[in-house]
């Protein structure tokens, strides 16, 4: 039974960069112990991974099973329900990873398999499939988007020399899976100062992927015209707490869009801004830099993952940067734990993440 959700599992993530805010969904058809049909859903208003399984069909479906990854849907958006489809075809039992918690599904799915005498086994590989839609179950259930923070460090906790240098600290094949990052997420959000002092372009150079909506914490608005981070593809978003109109219009002439936050102890609201964010069906924001902004996120409690990369390297230097800045917690109750932590490498460099522990009013 494991082994086909397994295979579920593996091709959902082919979606990945083109099916959001929607879910990463695979499914997999099972007749006399073989697959004879798989699919995943593949791209935001095309078909479910259900129907793309039937349409892979190498044999005919009836009396067979199928494993998919989340509960089929049972409502009429852009396509037909998918419970519809599974009964249509004569499915007599159905294994579900998760339950959808999208209030228009809820349940509803596996209703109306049953209601159909359809045996349904639900809960197959729950956890797994939950980790692979960490970024929908957030924003489905709060409206709020996802937010990853990534940082890459030396051994001794620095993530430039004195001198600025950053590149690169982190390996190669680090550097591509932040690239995987950039297009699974919809948004990449940085600080105003890293963009100021690198002029980063902050797209995904995956041939073939997504560029995300590039979100830079500006308070001030001292973002420079032709910045990098600007691009041509209406993708760039400021947010701000300033009242220069001459500069909003200046940006928004440019095809920027501006959004403005009540102050916060005179920086950015980021709660209000993820609020705006979420309006605008940014579902996913990876959070790369700089350190200001990475200590105001993990304050104001809108970080849920963090992911750190670390070189064996060592730079040293009591002025050299450090991942996470701004004025720090003063006592170690206060500070941010992480739970769910793995360790792993990658290429040369070690790899810690997890999940932050709790969030913050």
């Amino acid at each position: 039974m494991c082994n086909f959700m397994k295979r579920a599992l593996e091709l959902a993530p082919r979606g990945e960069g083109s099916v959001d805010p929607n879910p990463l969904v695979g499914a997999v058809i099972v007749k006399d112990g073989k697959i004879i049909g798989e699919g995943w859903h593949k791209r935001f208003g095309g078909a479910h991974a259900e129907v793309n399984a039937f349409e892979s069909l190498t044999e005919d479906c009836e009396g067979a099973e199928m494993y998919v990854t989340l509960e089929p849907c049972a409502h009429y958006g852009k396509t037909p329900p998918c419970a519809l489809a599974i009964v249509r075809n004569k499915i007599k039992k159905v294994y579900v990873g998760l339950l959808d918690p999208n209030p228009k599904v809820a349940g509803k799915g596996i209703e109306i398999l049953r209601n159909a005498g359809i045996e349904v086994v639900t809960g197959v590989m729950e956890e797994e499939c939950a980790a692979m839609n960490a970024v929908f179950l957030k924003y489905i259930t709060t409206g709020l988007p996802y937010v990853l923070m990534k940082f890459a460090m030396s051994l001794d906790g620095k993530t430039a020399c004195r001198t600025g240098d950053s590149k690169w600290i982190s390996c190669e094949e680090s550097r591509l899976e932040v690239q995987h990052m950039r297009n699974r997420l919809m948004g990449i959000m940085a600080g105003i100062n890293t963009v100021l002092t690198d002029d980063p372009r902050l797209t995904c150079r995956l041939e073939g992927g997504r560029n995300p909506y590039r979100i830079i914490a500006d308070s001030r608005l001292r973002l420079p015209l032709d910045a990098k981070v600007i691009g041509n593809d209406g993708k760039c978003i400021v947010a701000t707490v300033s009242d220069d109109t001459e500069k909003v219009e200046a940006l928004r002439a440019l095809g920027v869009g501006v959004i403005r936050t009540e102050e916060k102890d005179g920086r950015i609201d980021l709660n209000r801004l993820m609020f705006e964010l979420g309006k605008l069906e940014i579902n996913g924001i990876l959070l790369e830099g700089g350190g200001t902004l990475a200590f105001s996120a993990l304050e104001s409690g809108i970080v849920d993952h963090i992911t750190a990369y670390i070189a064996p390297k060592i730079i040293g230097g009591k002025d050299a940067k450090t991942p996470v800045g701004g004025f720090g917690f003063g006592a170690i109750p206060e500070c941010i734990e992480l739970k769910n932590t793995r360790v792993r490498s990658v290429g040369c460099d070690t790899v810690i993440e997890g999940d932050v522990e709790c969030s913050r009013d």
